[in-house]
Order: structure tokens, then C-alpha cells, then sequence
């Protein structure tokens, strides 16, 4: 461990011990300590690919990646927390697409390799199974998912402008194939609070996405640090 890592982890001990003893000496010594905080994580997510086969030899074969994201959330009382949950992964994929051929003619596949980005966006409800704080829990949740494939659906459009600021600007863009559907998601895990403002967790997930071509499955492993107050 270098020394940037061990400042930053002093720092982080410094700061949850100090909104622990804060917090003590404002409550009960009874009072559990998630119970009526508020808290944010971030989190690094390790998620596993897919393949999935379409119509007339068509396929996609989608890498495991790994990502990271964050959560924001409140915790009722010592069982009930309620998050939003933001995630961004960008595996590599390999597809295989067959373009609509000339009459007469056999359809020709073309295979390309590129990488897609994943943005996902949950609701979550996680039930924790004891009031201490070392805990397994039980989450589920819904949003929405937007996967981009990065290929162009058309040919690039530049436009120019003049701005207050930066002078004449041009500007290249183009639209890609992507989709945004409704995610469901459930899983386990074990969380740890340190403290009265440190925690961490661990979880396995499963979120489920629908699109035209098929039904998709992500399983995801998470591993979280975050701060209640």
C-alpha cells in the first residue's frame, strides 16, 4: 500500500470517527446505528457477459467487464434502506450481423468487434437481517438501462457555432444503435458498519432487462464503501 492510499485511509478513519463520536453524543447509546441516517457509497462491480443468437445466423458475444457506480440512500430504521443506485460498465463485444442482401443473392455475415457502454439506474429496497452492525441482507429493486452499442445508425452531421467564450466551434456527431428498457434486479449480500458513519458492503446481484431480441441476464458482484450521517 503506497502512501497516497495510507493518507486517504487515515482520512477516511478521521472522518467517520469523528461523525461517530458527533453522533453519540446526540443519541441514546441504544440507538442502532443506521437507524434515521442517511448515507452514500461508491462501488467497484464486476459483471458477467452474455451471448445471445438472433435471426439468420446473427449473433452477439458480450466480454465480462468490470465497473464502478454509487448510491445515495436512507435508512428507515435498523432493517428498511431505501437508494438509488447509478452503475457504468463498457465491455468489449463481438457481433455477428447479416445485412439484407440483393434479390437473388445469399445474405453475406459480417462480424465486427467494438465495445458498448451500460448505464443503469435502480431503485432499490434492501431489508437488512439483524439491527447489529455486522449483516446479511436481502435487496430488490427497479429502473431503467441503457445500453449503447457505439455503432453509427447514420452518417456523422458536423455543425458550427459561434460561442461567447470559446470563438467558432465545429462539431461532429452521430447517432448509434442503443436501447433504454425497464431492469429489474434482485440479490444478496453482507454489510459492515465500521462505525457510526463508516460501512461496507458486499453483494451479488441478478438484474433482468427485455429487449426485442431476447430476454438478458447480468450477474454482478459489488463491493461498496460509503459514509452514513
Amino acid at each position: 500500500m503506497n502512501m497516497k492510499r495510507l493518507l486517504i485511509f487515515a482520512l477516511l478513519l478521521t472522518l467517520s470517527s469523528s461523525l461517530h463520536a458527533q453522533r453519540f453524543n446526540q443519541k441514546a447509546i441504544y440507538d442502532n446505528l443506521r437507524h434515521g441516517q442517511w448515507e452514500a457509497s461508491l462501488l467497484g462491480q464486476a459483471s458477467s457477459g452474455f451471448d445471445l443468437s438472433g435471426d439468420q445466423g446473427s449473433s452477439i458475444d458480450v466480454d465480462d467487464a468490470f465497473g464502478f457506480g454509487f448510491t445515495i440512500g436512507y435508512n428507515l430504521n435498523a432493517h428498511w434502506n431505501f437508494s438509488y443506485k447509478f452503475t457504468l460498465n463498457s465491455p468489449d463485444y463481438s457481433a455477428v450481423i447479416v445485412p439484407q442482401p440483393p434479390e437473388g443473392e445469399d445474405p453475406v455475415a459480417r462480424t465486427i468487434d467494438y465495445q458498448l457502454d451500460k448505464y443503469a439506474h435502480a431503485l432499490n429496497a434492501t431489508w437488512h437481517w439483524f439491527d447489529g452492525p455486522l449483516t446479511p441482507f436481502l435487496e430488490g429493486g427497479i429502473g431503467y438501462t441503457r445500453i449503447d452499442t457505439n455503432v453509427p445508425s447514420q452518417p456523422p452531421v458536423t455543425g458550427c457555432w459561434w460561442d461567447p467564450w470559446w470563438g467558432y466551434i465545429c462539431d461532429t456527431q452521430w447517432k448509434t444503435y442503443d436501447t433504454s428498457e425497464i431492469t429489474y434486479n434482485a440479490g444478496i449480500g453482507v454489510r459492515w458498519d465500521v462505525n457510526g458513519a463508516l460501512f461496507f458492503r458486499g453483494a451479488y446481484n441478478r438484474e433482468w432487462i427485455s429487449i426485442d431480441a431476447g430476454d438478458l441476464e447480468f450477474d454482478t458482484l459489488s463491493l461498496s464503501i460509503g459514509l452514513m450521517w
